[in-house]
């Protein structure tokens, strides 16, 4: 199964601005490490900076709607806010008829009293519920629509009987005595008007029921927004932008709504908006509305309201917004190795000489280490130490995290930290909030001046429990992304003083049907605890202390996907440490899982990479260490390519496991091509195998390193036996590297599907950051196709059978595609799309690519042809190989 996912989750990050998944939340491909919502006016949070939703926060706040609360002022606050919302939005009519002819039971009414005590009140209820549910205006569907319409059969205004509603609600609105209930008749005027579509009675209601009463209480402002609609269908533009703004500005509840109702599409609107504003608010509201709008460079609206009034609660959230867009940036939860140097040359390079480079030792330090050894200490560039760089290096290390990425998707993206620092720095001088402070610290931690974040957040004094909580939270990630080095002693105290962060497990979650299908788990909000733990993976990593890096973000069976030689050596390493603190076997250490017998896992290991490397005699002795490998774990089954479903194994102990259940096929030749189809119908054994008793027919590894042992001890020889041995290794090489029906087996996989292992693209580690998601990533050391190549060469020297050497022909000719394979994937098209000689450039570099692969990789093709195509083992082959086929008829 978890070969299948790779792909899927190489092409997830390969870019921050994924399409939208079921699965996928684009807030939850960032560490969030600043709170947005500390901001006191809540009703400004839905503004707040969110890409998952066209507003910020619904799944986690509910602004108090202002309507509700004038409803509670105005019955004494007798009721609390929920009961006055239940009264007003969701109690049936009927129990307040009940209540008005003094039968009704209900709780809630009865803490208001009698009925008389707020008849006015009551009878408004009553009317208003009757309405409401009418209270929408008609959908008029275009000819040319399609779609559905969910609502057509609903209710809406037209329903009603225009003349007698408006005749009633005039009555009413006359008859009241309190103005607050008249407000409230005229409203419904207004909105009644509105939503029948006649837009000037509503305009003319509005100026007649509404404005002389002269209260700009909240029924005020909904009766406003129902005008400012009104406008809009009389195509007003910048009367209904004017008023929706003062709606904006006003409401709490309803500021979405209004924000939506603007159309801000042009410059010319914001510029109505500036003309028309008078005060500091209205004028701030609006560079707010600017600058939100257009995200792409915050700070010259920042400017001009720090020069408005530089207490503006929403100035907080223009800030808040330009951080999290920042965080984005500075703090994703998966470096793309791949994509932040522009050739894996380019990004081996950096990596031998930025991050792991180790200065050459200065006689200083030669004592140093001399003494450091005569007294049982460790030298410092001994590499379970990490490198011997300088605090200083380590500090400047440009790799080193937090670090502003720039996202290739979207070429909006720019670093303006330090712009913003300096206006939050002048901000927090003149206002009085404590927010500009904790603002200031936070960006001065993103620029890696923890000195400057420490002491600013040390001069804070507040009581708001909010920031309080992101003051506490920046002094420890100050001071954990602060210290150059993680030494043992650092380590003790991360254990002593924050191991909740280390050993708190994620939140469950709920997997579903499709979760389980393709292997993953529907993504949850990245914490502060997976933030420490990148951290900690990173500086490990430019320490040189690699094995504890790629711990602190996978698990040993990780290794398993990718193999890789030098760090499962530093992992051993790691593993057989006598003198582990306590955070590295309680926390690191914990990482070592699911492979069984550790000490053989590691053994198996080094014996595949010795296999491959054509070492047999050194892939004896790890296999004979490792001879108690319990083998990979095959409860997932074997794939199906014909049903595309996983077939549990009846009986596991006959299936390759890793390490056993090798068939002696493994010597073979393909008769077809085909990875998915049974080894016995693509694999054919050669026909003197029986020469050679040592090759079982059913082996495990250290009894196939033995047989290869044996064989190569004949291949020494100069007689067609010999010839016979080198053919048989030259096979196993092949048939286990990437081209081969046996490519699993010297790479840490139960079967021979597509997998990263199998590509021939990605052969170096692409990590310069550090080790997360090291499964998903694409990389193993290459395979040697000469080595194959070799042995056969040697076959073709002593055997005198001319079939032979046909078959022996084209098996070098099918290790020499192997090298065009490598060949051209380190020459890849490079060019622009948008070239205008992109095609004429493509042609060229085919035409390139066709001269080279027909003179330097088609050698062994062209003497099977010239000398042996006459022979049945040639045209058997060119009745299964198509392309052997096109190439002996081509002139």
């Amino acid at each position: 199964m978890k070969k299948i996912i790779l792909s899927a989750a190489l092409l997830f990050f390969m870019s921050s601005k994924v399409s939208s998944c079921s699965w996928y939340d684009p807030d939850y491909e960032y560490f969030n490490l600043f709170t947005q919502s500390i901001i006191k006016d809540k009703s400004y949070l839905p503004f707040l900076h969110t890409l998952s939703n066209r507003f910020y926060g619904h799944e986690h706040f509910e602004i108090p709607d202002e309507n509700i609360e004038t409803w509670q002022r105005f019955f004494g606050n007798s009721l609390t806010y929920a009961e006055t919302q239940i009264l007003v939005e969701k109690m049936p009519m009927k129990d307040l008829n009940f209540f008005k002819k003094g039968v009704s039971g209900n709780a809630i009414l009865s803490k208001l009293g009698s009925y008389q005590k707020y008849a006015e009140a009551i009878d408004y209820l009553i009317e208003a519920k009757y309405l409401e549910p009418f209270m929408r205006i008609n959908f008029v569907e275009s000819p040319d629509s399609f779609y559905y319409n969910a609502e057509e059969n609903s209710k809406n205004a037209t329903q009603l009987n225009v003349e007698k509603t408006v005749s009633a609600l005039t009555s009413l609105y006359n008859a009241a005595k309190n103005p607050e209930i008249k407000l409230r008749y005229g409203y419904q005027l207004v909105r009644f008007h509105h939503y029948t579509r006649n837009y000037e009675a509503s305009l003319q209601a509005f100026k007649k029921y509404v404005e002389p009463l002269q209260l700009k209480t909240a029924p005020y402002f909904l009766a406003l927004d129902q005008f400012a609609g009104a406008q809009r269908g009389l195509k007003m533009t910048a009367d209904a932008n004017w008023n929706f703004f003062q709606v904006f500005i006003n409401s709490k509840s309803r500021k979405e709504s209004a924000f939506v109702s603007m159309k801000l599409s042009d410059s010319a609107s914001f510029d109505n908006l500036m003309k028309r504003a008078k005060t500091s608010e209205e004028k701030n509201m609006a560079y707010f509305l600017l600058g939100f709008d257009d995200f792409s460079n915050p700070i010259p609206m920042m400017e001009k309201m720090y020069e408005i009034d530089p207490n503006s609660e929403i100035l907080k959230v223009l800030a808040a917004r330009s951080i999290n867009e920042l965080e984005r940036s500075y703090l994703p939860i998966y470096f793309n190795n791949a994509k932040d140097a522009s050739l894996s040359e380019k990004r081996t390079t950096e990596t031998k000489t930025d991050v792991a480079k180790v200065p050459e030792t200065s006689f200083w330090q030669k004592i140093k280490n001399f003494f450091s050894g005569i007294f049982g200490g460790k030298k410092s560039s001994d590499p379970e130490n990490g490198n011997d760089q300088s605090e200083s290096d380590l500090l400047k290390n440009p790799n080193r995290i937090p670090k502003f990425t720039k996202n290739e998707y979207d070429e909006t993206s720019k670093d303006f930290a330090t712009d913003l620092k300096l206006i939050t720095s002048k901000i927090k001088e003149k206002s009085n909030d404590e927010f500009w402070k904790i603002t200031d610290a936070y960006l001065a931690f993103l620029k890696k001046d923890y000195d400057e974040s420490t002491k600013t957040l040390e001069e804070i004094k507040t009581t708001n429990p909010e920031y309080l909580a992101e003051i506490s939270r920046m002094k420890m990630l100050n001071k954990i992304t602060s210290q150059p080095r993680i030494t043992p002693e650092f380590e003790d105290d991360l254990y002593k003083n924050y191991k909740e962060f280390f050993v708190a497990k994620a939140p469950a979650i709920e997997k579903d049907s499709t979760a389980d299908h393709f292997g993953y788990e529907e993504y949850h909000a990245p914490s502060t605890s997976e933030f420490l733990k990148d951290i900690l993976a990173n500086r490990y990593f430019l320490q040189g202390e690699e094995a504890k890096s790629f711990l602190m973000n996978n698990q040993l069976s990780d290794l398993r996907y990718n193999p890789n030689l030098d760090l499962a050596k530093k992992l051993e390493a790691f593993f057989n440490k006598n003198d582990k603190t306590q955070f590295e076997q309680e926390i690191i250490a914990k990482n070592i899982n699911d492979v069984g017998n550790t000490a053989s896992f590691f053994n198996v290991l080094y014996g595949d990479f010795a296999m491959r490397s054509g070492d047999f005699e050194r892939a004896k002795t790890y296999y004979e260490k490792g001879s108690d490998f319990s083998g990979i774990p095959l409860s997932e089954g074997i794939y199906d390519y014909n049903t595309g479903e996983y077939v549990k194994i009846a009986d596991p102990s006959k299936v390759y496991n890793g390490f056993n259940n090798i068939s002696s096929l493994i010597f073979g030749h393909n008769h077809l091509v085909s990875y998915g189809s049974p080894e016995n119908e693509m694999m054919k054994a050669e026909k003197f195998v029986p020469e050679f008793p040592f090759i079982k027919a059913n082996m495990n590894k250290l009894e196939l390193s033995a047989g290869l042992l044996q064989l190569k001890k004949v291949a020494a020889g100069k007689d067609e036996k010999a010839a016979k041995a080198n053919q048989l290794i030259g096979n196993l090489l092949y048939n286990t590297s990437a081209l081969g029906f046996y490519r699993h087996v010297f790479v840490m996989d139960i079967d021979n599907s597509n997998g990263p292992k199998y590509h021939f693209d990605k052969t170096d580690s692409p990590f310069q950051f550090y080790y997360k998601n090291y499964s998903s990533n694409v990389f193993i050391a290459p395979d040697n196709f000469d080595l194959a190549i070799g042995f056969y060469k040697k076959a073709l020297q002593n055997t005198l059978d001319k079939e032979q050497k046909a078959r022996i022909l084209f098996q070098m000719a099918s290790a020499e595609q192997g090298k065009y394979y490598q060949y051209e994937a380190k020459n890849t098209f490079n060019a622009n799309y948008d070239d205008p000689d992109w095609s004429k450039k493509q042609d060229e570099w085919m035409k390139n690519m066709d001269q080279s692969k027909n003179q330097k990789y088609r050698t062994y093709f062209v003497e099977l042809k010239k000398n042996y195509a006459e022979t049945q083992t040639s045209k058997g082959l060119q009745g299964t190989c198509s392309y052997y086929d096109y190439f002996m008829k081509k002139n």
